[in-house]
């Protein structure tokens, strides 16, 4: 049932949130490094000094806003591929590669209604850590250079946002448009990732099973959705980084701005 769909979709949204978290934030900020002031080298590098720098919960700065809104973007998600999965068989019988990778396309364009603001403003809190420790790193470098002048640099202070000011801010200036900035390349990365996702998954999901009419085993489920979930997140990658960077309101020294998806691939 449609009940029973959405909260299956929402837990297991909420439950992978908590778990991979603190990874989205390491990519986040290593996909906004450019041509500036390099803090990361990896994700382990970038995990390190966000514990050391913002203690243990900055690694789930903005998880806030993907907590509140993942159980409707993964409950859009599953249900609209159900739902096109459905309208697509013929007479009950096996569906086509095509159809299934049709499916996803609908899931994948179905959900962006809110992953775009999610992501939007999650990305804002995660970097606003990145951007404040470059700058507090090019402060205190200022400051070795000019030692021999007679006034020390003034101290960096970073000014905590939260998501509801973000929102507030974005829906004054810019109107509803400005919570989906990067809707078009959110688009080229979550209907690829689907079309990938769901197809790869049903087929690999579909070799554990011993009969039709039986569930696969959950090892093998699990599985599956590890194979194919990285496959699809490996594939879209490149679409991901336009995304981040596209989304990206502020920016580090050096560092470019963009006028939309060409330039940014460019």
């Amino acid at each position: 049932s449609l009940p029973a769909k959405l909260i299956n979709g929402g837990i297991a949204g909420l439950i992978g949130v908590t778990c991979v978290f603190p990874i989205d934030l390491a990519k986040t900020r290593l996909q906004n490094q450019q041509n500036g002031q390099r803090l990361y080298s990896s994700m382990s590098d970038c995990l390190i000094k966000t514990i050391r720098s913002e203690g243990y919960f900055g690694m789930y700065r903005g998880a806030a806003v993907n907590l509140t809104l993942v159980t409707p973007e993964k409950a859009i998600k599953l249900a609209a591929n159900d739902f096109f999965r459905h309208h697509l068989s013929k007479d009950g019988k096996k569906l086509t590669l095509l159809r299934e990778m049709l499916a996803g396309c609908g899931a994948g364009t179905c959900q962006v209604i809110v992953t775009t603001p999610m992501e939007m403003l999650k990305i804002q809190l995660q970097d606003a850590g990145r951007i404040a420790a470059q700058k507090k790193l090019m402060a205190a470098q200022a400051q070795l250079s000019s030692s021999s002048a007679a006034g020390a640099a003034e101290p960096v202070v970073e000014t905590r946002t939260t998501a509801t000011q973000l929102t507030r801010e974005l829906l004054r200036s810019k109107g509803i448009a400005g919570l989906y900035k990067g809707l078009g390349a959110t688009l080229l990365r979550d209907v690829p990732f689907s079309i990938v996702y769901f197809p790869l998954f049903a087929n690999l999901n579909k070799l554990g099973q011993k009969d039709p009419s039986v569930k696969a085993p959950f090892y093998v489920s699990f599985l599956s959705g590890c194979v194919a979930g990285s496959t699809a997140a490996v594939a879209v990658n490149p679409c991901d980084v336009i995304k981040t960077r596209l989304q990206s309101l502020q920016r580090g020294v050096n560092e470019d701005t963009y006028s939309g998806i060409l330039d940014c691939t460019k």
